[in-house]
């Protein structure tokens, strides 16, 4: 019994070892970004971690720089396709997974089989395709259009993404449905005032998930945008000041744009982490 305990609180320390030294490689990444955005040397790359000197300027200069390269409008640009995309994929999303859900019709099943199928395949498959379509309608001709088109690429195939937010709405109990039917509720007001009340965790991931793909997004961003720098959204612009006559002077403010933005993304999930988690394990369940 003694040996047993031993083993046991030996396996226990292993495990601390290695998940503290998977902690630190993971932390490490975030820690020299962290230290480059506040170093006062310019220039790029260095033969040392650890800065000289330690500088604000970085983060001021970023915001109040005049030229091609501007890191304010790129922001508001991303945080209004953010927004919009937000909101619509979040309608989308939810309104697909209602319907799988509560409704049953012929090829259900096998529309249900072709979504996980195509959601198997990276969405930048389609950009060709998906370009040449926007350029057809003219949607590319003018900065305002494409960031409509940027909004447009990001929302309308957002409804493929119905699985996690139906196993959540699996597990709300039909009967609930069938008593408002009785009282004369449409499917609407059942979905609009039952359904939705009733799904805030899962309302929560879905406009979280929904609101980080613009966010981050370069590939879709930077097929659509082009070489028009003042519509730039965060991800483009932040890989433009690492372009070869940029880099020297922008690199410090590089890293300083990537700390800016990630602090939207953390104080939403931080704000709601605890709707996050129970989204994703109401899902689970269903």
């Amino acid at each position: 019994m003694k040996n047993r305990s031993i083993k046991r609180c030996l396996i226990n320390i292993l495990v601390h070892i290695v998940l503290g030294i998977l902690g630190f490689i993971w932390i490490l990444p975030i820690f020299f970004v962290l230290l480059t955005s506040f170093r006062k040397e310019g220039g790029s790359y260095k033969s040392y971690i650890m800065p000289r000197g330690y500088t604000l300027e970085n983060y001021k200069n970023i915001f109040i720089q005049n030229g091609s390269l501007d890191f304010p409008r790129w922001f508001v640009n991303t945080l209004i396709v953010s927004v919009c995309t937000c909101i619509l994929s979040a309608f989308f999303v939810l309104c697909v997974s209602f319907v799988m859900s509560r409704l049953r019709f012929k090829m259900r099943k096998k529309l249900m089989n072709i979504s996980l199928i195509l959601g198997m395949f990276p969405g930048f498959m389609s950009m060709i395709a998906v370009y040449y379509i926007l350029k057809g309608f003219g949607l590319l001709e003018a900065g305002p259009l494409k960031l409509l088109a940027l909004i447009m690429v990001y929302s309308g195939g957002a409804g493929l993404g119905f699985y996690i937010a139906k196993g959540f709405f699996d597990t709300i109990p039909k009967t609930v449905d069938e008593a408002a039917y009785i009282d004369g509720a449409t499917k609407w007001d059942v979905f609009w005032k039952i359904t939705i009340p009733l799904s805030k965790p899962i309302i929560v991931y879905t406009l979280l998930t929904s609101f980080m793909g613009p966010w981050i997004d370069y590939i879709f961003a930077k097929v659509i945008l082009g070489q028009d720098r003042a519509y730039y959204t965060v991800g483009i612009g932040l890989w433009t000041m690492l372009e070869k006559e940029f880099i020297e002077y922008y690199y410090t403010q590089f890293f300083a744009g990537c700390v800016i933005i990630s602090i939207p993304i953390a104080i939403l999930f931080l704000k709601t982490q605890k709707f996050y988690v129970e989204g994703l394990s109401g899902a689970v369940k269903g």
